[in-house]
């Protein structure tokens, strides 16, 4: 019997993959590359397992486990330095790196489960900061034509929560990622209201840099926004939906009814999915099915307990999104990546 993914995985779910890689060394990559089996369906590849839902009978085909780690850095000139991340590096880990060199650029990640080769995935983002404004090349695997490539920005289709890497699962395994940051003792601009508040500072001021990435971290933490290391909350895979889209109309109602509404980087409004599922009757700490409850923090993050199983979140999820779908017209869209299912 194959590893099992419940192993591997923040919900702690999932039955065996038929076959399970761990890639640790980067110069072995060509090797690990050939090793799959199969009938030629490529590789899910796994890092932290932080947003990732396993089914309960397992995987068929090859599950990679990305866990190479490492970090450089090299001056540029003018202030600016280039970091090279290992994608099998801790997202937390590359921030404090970076906050220790004094480099401003991605300062408001910090707390943010998963690993580096992740984050252009789902172009992470927080405060106001995303991967993709520092980001400026990926060395990558093409697994339609066998051979390592260097992507720019300009070819990750980067938007909300988005790139090429997700809209065409399968396509590529990310293997390092390169950021220019810069030389600052101070952070960027704070531009969320309750991380000002965090901070104690006004909106638009430049915390120092340190002060800030720790104030993100325990503002998260308050918020229920990290994954604890144990405990009732510590089985989750983070936010369940991404902000929808919504139209006029729809953020009209929204905004009429006291909800947030907001416009991502390519100009599109989009609103709530905590404050939607909260209009349709979620609270914070309810039970959705057996072993499967809301967060205590918030109904976004779904936790699970013994006596779950994957087929119950699966459920929870689609029931979630139908609700609010039939409430309120707005189709929500999973964070949760799902395999095997």
């Amino acid at each position: 019997m194959g590893e099992f993914l419940a192993d591997h995985t923040t919900l702690r779910l999932g039955g065996p993959a038929d076959q399970f890689l761990t890639h640790t060394d980067p110069t072995a990559w060509p090797d690990l590359a050939r090793a799959p089996q199969g009938d030629g369906q490529t590789p899910f590849v796994l890092g932290g397992g932080s947003n990732t839902l396993a089914a309960d009978t397992g995987a068929p085909g090859t599950v990679i486990r990305m866990a190479t780690r490492g970090i450089t850095a090299r001056p540029l000139g003018q202030d600016g330095v280039e970091v090279v991340a290992q994608a099998g590096e801790p997202l937390g880990s590359l921030v404090a790196f970076t906050v220790a060199e004094g480099l401003s650029g991605v300062e408001y990640l910090g707390g943010i489960p998963g690993t580096v080769g992740a984050a252009p995935v789902q172009n992470t983002g927080a405060y106001g900061q995303q991967i993709s404004d520092t980001l400026t090349s990926i060395t990558a695997h093409d697994w339609q034509h066998g051979h390592t490539v260097e992507l720019l920005p300009s070819e990750c289709g980067f938007g909300y929560r988005s790139s090429i890497f997700k809209s065409r699962p399968g396509r590529w395994t990310i293997l390092t990622v390169t950021l220019r940051l810069n030389l600052s003792q101070v952070a960027a601009p704070v531009s969320y209201g309750h991380l000002a508040g965090a901070l104690d500072v006004p909106l638009g001021s430049q915390p120092p840099l340190a002060e800030a990435a720790s104030g993100v971290i325990a503002d998260r933490e308050t918020r229920g926004l990290t994954l604890p290391a144990s405990g009732p909350e510590a089985r989750q895979a983070g936010s369940a939906f991404l902000n929808p889209p919504v139209t006029d109309e729809q953020a009209a109602a929204v905004r009429a009814a006291g909800g947030p509404v907001h416009t991502d980087m390519r100009g599109v409004m989009r609103a709530s999915s905590g404050w939607l599922l909260t209009q349709c009757g979620y609270q914070p700490g309810l039970r959705l099915a057996n072993g499967v409850f809301c967060s205590a923090h918030r109904v976004l993050t779904v936790t699970v307990r013994d006596g779950a199983a994957s087929r119950d979140v699966a459920r929870v999820l689609h029931t979630m999104a139908s609700r609010v779908l039939s409430s309120t017209g707005v189709q929500l869209h999973p964070e949760i990546v799902t395999l095997g299912m």
